[in-house]
Order: C-alpha cells, then sequence, then structure tokens
C-alpha cells in the first residue's frame, strides 16, 4: 500500500503562540496526520525562535531555496501525493515546479485571508476614503493571488464572506472554494464553570501581532483616539497590550500614568485574556477571521469591535459584545460592558454560543478528509472543468519557470 505523503510548502515556519496563522496550519497537519498522512513541512525562510518544533509532532522538516533547482530534485524524491501552499506568494514561487515534477499530487491553497481584500481596505483607509469591491480591480496582490486560486485545485477558505466575495466580484468556480474555518477541539473548550466571574476580572486587553499591519493600527488607534475617552470617564481604567514582535515605535507607546500598558509577548495568550474583564478590538482594515477574538470567546471574555472585526465570525448569532465603527460608542461601549456584570454574563454566553455552533473541529473535520480523498481519485476529470485554471498553468509555467531558471543562471554567475 502507498504511503499517503502531505508536503506543505510554508511561508513562515508555524508560530502558535504568535499569530492565528500559526494556529492555524496546527489545525490544517492534525486533520492530515489523523488520516495517516505522513507529512514534510518545507519553507525557504530562516529558523524563527518561537517556531514549533515539528519533529516532536511527527512532521519532517526541510529548507528549501527560492529559484533553485534543488527544489525539483527534492519534491521528486518525496513524491507527494498532496501539496499545500501556505498562503498564494508560494504557489508563485513553488506551483510550476510541483506541476511539472508531481503533476499528478492534487495542490492546494490556504489563502489563511485574502490578501487583496486585506490589502484594499488599508489602502482605502490611508486614503481616508470609504472602500469599494472595485478597488480590489486596481491591486496587482488581487490580480495575482485570484491566478493562484485559479491555478490550484482547491483553495481552502477560512471567511464565509471571503467566498462570497470570490464567487461575486471575481466570478471564481464555487468548485474551487472549501469552507474550512478555525477548528477546535473539544478538549480546547474551557468549562464554564472553569472560567473566572465578572468580579474576579479585571482591566482591558488587547492582543495581536506586530508584523501584521492592522494589529498595529488597531493599536495607535486605541492610543490616539479610543483610549482616552475610556480615561476621561474611566481615570483608573486600565489597559494591557500584548503581541508578538512589537517595534521600538509600539514599546514607546508605553505609558503607566495613562494607564496604557506595553507587555510585549505573552507566555500564553489564553491566561491573559481569561484574566481580563474585556478584550478591545478597533479594527479598521483587515481580512480573514480575527484570532484575538476568538479566543476571547474561549476564554469567557467579551469583546468590542468593529464590522471588519466580526466579519464572518458568527453569522446570524449574537456578537459577544457590541460591534460599532464609531469612536464615542465604541468607548461607550467598552465602559458599559466592564461595569455591567448582568451585561457582562449575557455577553459572554453569547461568545460560548458562537464557539460551540460555529467553530468545533467534528463539525468539519469528516468532511473535509472525504472531499480531499473525493478529489484526489477524480482529479484529472477535476481539472478539465477549470479551463481557466489550466491556461493560466500553461502561461504561469513558462513565464515563471524561465523567470526563476534566469534568476538561478544569473545567482551562479554572482
Amino acid at each position: 500500500m502507498n504511503v499517503k505523503k502531505l508536503l506543505i510548502i510554508g511561508f513562515v515556519w508555524p508560530e502558535p503562540n504568535s499569530s492565528a496563522a500559526g494556529s492555524r496550519m496546527i489545525q490544517l497537519m492534525s486533520l492530515f496526520k489523523e488520516e495517516g498522512y505522513e507529512i514534510t513541512f518545507a519553507s525557504p525562510a530562516m529558523d524563527s525562535e518561537y517556531m514549533v518544533d515539528l519533529e516532536g509532532l511527527d512532521i519532517s522538516k526541510k529548507s528549501i531555496s527560492l529559484n533553485c533547482s534543488s527544489f525539483d530534485v527534492f519534491i521528486k524524491e518525496l513524491n507527494p501525493s498532496v501539496v499545500l501552499f501556505d498562503r498564494f506568494m508560494m504557489e508563485e514561487q513553488f506551483g510550476w515546479r510541483v506541476a511539472e515534477n508531481c503533476p499528478n499530487a492534487l495542490r492546494l491553497l490556504d489563502t489563511e485571508d485574502l490578501h487583496c481584500l486585506r490589502l484594499a481596505r488599508q489602502k482605502a483607509f490611508k486614503e481616508q476614503r470609504s472602500f469599494h469591491f472595485t478597488d480590489l480591480f486596481l491591486e496587482d496582490v488581487a490580480k495575482r493571488e485570484i491566478a493562484s486560486i485559479l491555478r490550484c485545485d482547491l483553495s481552502l477558505m477560512i471567511s464565509e464572506f471571503e467566498i462570497e466575495l470570490l464567487q461575486s466580484v471575481f466570478k471564481i468556480d464555487k468548485a474551487l472554494l472549501y469552507y474550512l474555518p478555525f477548528l477546535l477541539e473539544t478538549s480546547q473548550i474551557l468549562n464554564f464553570e472553569e472560567l473566572l466571574s465578572f468580579e474576579k476580572r479585571s482591566n482591558f486587553v488587547f492582543i495581536g501581532n506586530f508584523l501584521h499591519e492592522p494589529n498595529w493600527n488597531a493599536v495607535q488607534y486605541l492610543k490616539e483616539t479610543i483610549w482616552p475617552l475610556i480615561r476621561s470617564k474611566m481615570p483608573d481604567a486600565v489597559l494591557h497590550v500584548y503581541g508578538a514582535y512589537p517595534s521600538q515605535k509600539v514599546l514607546q507607546l508605553h505609558n503607566i500614568k495613562e494607564g496604557f500598558n506595553i507587555m510585549g509577548r505573552a507566555d500564553s495568550a489564553e491566561d491573559v485574556v481569561k484574566r481580563a474583564r474585556i478584550v478591545l478590538a478597533p479594527m479598521r482594515f483587515g481580512a480573514g477571521l480575527k484570532g484575538k477574538l476568538l479566543e476571547a470567546m474561549l476564554c469567557g471574555t467579551p469583546s468590542i469591535t468593529t464590522t471588519v472585526g466580526a466579519e464572518a465570525m458568527h453569522g446570524d448569532l449574537p456578537w459577544n459584545g457590541f460591534i460599532t465603527n464609531n469612536v464615542n460608542q465604541f468607548a461607550d461601549a467598552a465602559i458599559e460592558l466592564y461595569k455591567d456584570e448582568i451585561l457582562w454574563n449575557k455577553a459572554q454566553k453569547s461568545g460560548i454560543s458562537i464557539v460551540d455552533q460555529r467553530y468545533l473541529k467534528e463539525f468539519f473535520s469528516d468532511d473535509f478528509k472525504k472531499y480531499i480523498s473525493l478529489l484526489h481519485s477524480n482529479i484529472d476529470k477535476f481539472r478539465k472543468n477549470n479551463f481557466l485554471g489550466l491556461m493560466l498553468r500553461h502561461h504561469t509555467l513558462n513565464s515563471t519557470k524561465y523567470m526563476s531558471r534566469w534568476i538561478e543562471e544569473k545567482n551562479k554567475v554572482n
């Protein structure tokens, strides 16, 4: 019997304690492990201090190089049955090599979030105007990302909103998209009785990786606008800001007198959030699902966020706190929720309901495994139904291939 092999080509090495993207990757690897896949995780990134111990998870680790035919030798020898690209940039770099050397391998793309959506919203924000879907057509990233989705056999989507956007705005065939949100093990769900009560909690908290521009922008927004409004009505209020990779400009925002405390990396995000009374997440742009807000629900901690922050996270269920884009309403809601125990308990229960009804792994795992198996066994038929993908693979294989070959030869000379 042939051993099933999964090759993951990572943009970075997974850091589950630094970002939601790292946790997401661990969840995906768990699904394939359960199906008996031997997993190899390869990346051109440098090792990091906080990367997960892949060998400890029984996953092979391989460093690979960009624009180098050594990858061809490696993948031919490995001969994976499934290749998972971690974000579209990795498909751009290595997709043509995978197609050329292992044409029968199923090619999956984990988008994480739609980069083109996040960047177009960010650009609109910086230009001080409203975002419109037509902005996406002006983004080079959109052209690259959509092309990558079309070239792959299936793209794993974390957001229902983004699936709808891809179908309505870019006319992507729904057969190329698969909804797979954050996947929580039942063991991760804290018992309601174990959660700290309202009176045993204190302070506001923000948590997020500072390498992610929406997080840095949200902290600036808190510092300059929202927090002064809260402090004017709650002079003793304290905010703890946690996040991996804080730069000097982040650390300079620390001000004990203002109750604005930059705490740096949290050893345990769960421990930090479950002791706080309120999570503040004033996201002004972004995409995908917000790991910080799911963490808040898991910890029984109500949150105040924006429409972008809550996007695609709660379906038709009540939010575990308040959603508003108005700065004064945001500050007032934060104060009200912090002080009103009855309202706080109601919000907490809403968060637990969202987790229980939308994010349990058991809701998705069996269907996903069956679909991957079905897709793999009918891959030729499936690819023939994706003519745009065939066309893009043909042209990209040639253009990207020869550009990469040229860079490789140039590097040899240098």
